[in-house]
């Protein structure tokens, strides 16, 4: 049912229609989100406008902190890279080869343990909290039965609700797995999450603002998601972990479009407010009146006294008026339906937009 309500959702966002500039600031903001994530699981304790400044080459850590701004460098470049192979379609099937190249992306020039090659199977035992990583001497195999396990027939199907459901455990269980065999010295989280992700936003069947989800939710519950991990390995059941994975999913998926709903509902009162307008005649008075309306928060009643005072540039048009003009701008505005009174206060009629409002006797 979670993988279901996931689908439903990523059906939702992707055939919501939202403006270029809006589109592309998601995108960044997920792709810093999940670098800043995946690198926080493991420790790093750079923060979200750090990361966000190493991204855009405003922000340089000090000497102290400069291993963890190349901890965080290497997965930014990483996902970025995946992301632009994503969208060209040239992302390439899961290979032992392929895993070990981004575990040397995301170790390379960092300062991982001592006995770790990047991109190289280790060769000695290792612990990951109180399991065991596989034998050494197996690891090779066991990665390369990973990666042809991934690329069967098993994670496909004709049906478009099981083929969604089968990528999102597919990029799961390639997560998990990738943890439990733990093939190389070090970094092996953050490339079995990188692994997750590449197998997500390859899929298509989700937008790539979503394919950093899963990262985003383990680091936000990241004491129950080291005791999934463990559970999961002392039962060898995957059940649980990949509920577990699931609803963190749905749930910032919800996140995800409650906030593209709300800017298609900024596009859509701007364009109503300015058909509205329309009809009064063009006018300095006209002009002062829409940039109120459309500086009115949609989902609280402002006071009057603070109305004057919601933008700057209102507060430049009001400054310049008479001291009857906020009223009588507020009055044009509620005869035009666009405002309603609430009190002392006043508030955006958005809801005259919305067709199937329920009814009082239904609420």
């Amino acid at each position: 049912m979670l993988l279901g309500e996931a689908r439903a959702i990523c059906e939702q966002i992707t055939s919501t229609p939202l403006k270029p500039g809006v589109v592309e600031h998601l995108n960044e903001v997920a792709l810093i989100k999940g670098a800043l994530a995946t690198t926080a699981i493991e420790g790093n304790t750079l923060n979200e406008e750090q990361v966000a400044g190493i991204y855009r080459g405003e922000y340089t850590a000090p000497p102290s902190r400069e291993y963890q701004e190349r901890e965080v460098r290497n997965v930014l470049d990483a996902l970025t890279k995946i992301d632009e192979q994503a969208t060209s379609g040239s992302l390439a099937p899961v290979t032992a080869e392929l895993i070990c190249d981004y575990n040397f992306q995301v170790l390379n020039t960092t300062e991982h343990a001592p006995d770790a090659v990047p991109g190289e199977f280790r060769d000695h035992s290792v612990m990951a909290g109180s399991y065991r990583g596989a034998p050494a001497q197996d690891c090779p195999y066991l990665t390369c039965r990973l990666a042809e396990w991934l690329e069967s027939d098993m994670f496909r199907s004709d049906d478009p609700d099981t083929a969604f459901a089968l990528t999102v455990i597919q990029a799961i269980y390639a997560h998990l797995y990738i943890t439990w065999i733990h093939p190389f010295g070090d970094g092996n989280g953050r490339t079995a999450r990188l692994l997750e992700f590449m197998l997500l936003a390859r899929s298509g069947e989700l937008p790539l603002l979503a394919a950093h989800l899963l990262s985003n939710h383990y680091n936000l519950t990241r004491d129950q998601y080291y005791r999934e991990l463990e559970a999961a390995s002392k039962t060898s059941s995957t059940h649980s972990f990949l509920a577990y994975a699931a609803q963190g999913l749905v749930d910032g998926l919800r996140e995800q479009i409650g906030f593209v709903r709300a800017q298609q509902l900024n596009v859509s009162w701007t364009n109503y407010v300015n058909e509205a307008m329309d009809y009064f005649p063009t006018s300095q008075a006209s002009n002062r009146q829409r940039a109120l309306v459309l500086a009115m928060p949609y989902d609280e009643a402002i006071t009057r006294g603070d109305l004057e005072l919601l933008t700057p540039a209102l507060a430049a048009l009001y400054a310049k008026a008479g001291p009857r003009t906020l009223s009588r701008d507020l009055n044009r505005l509620a005869s035009a339906g666009l405002i309603l009174r609430e009190g002392r206060n006043w508030k955006a009629n958005v809801d005259v937009m919305f067709t199937f409002m329920p009814s009082a006797a239904a609420s």
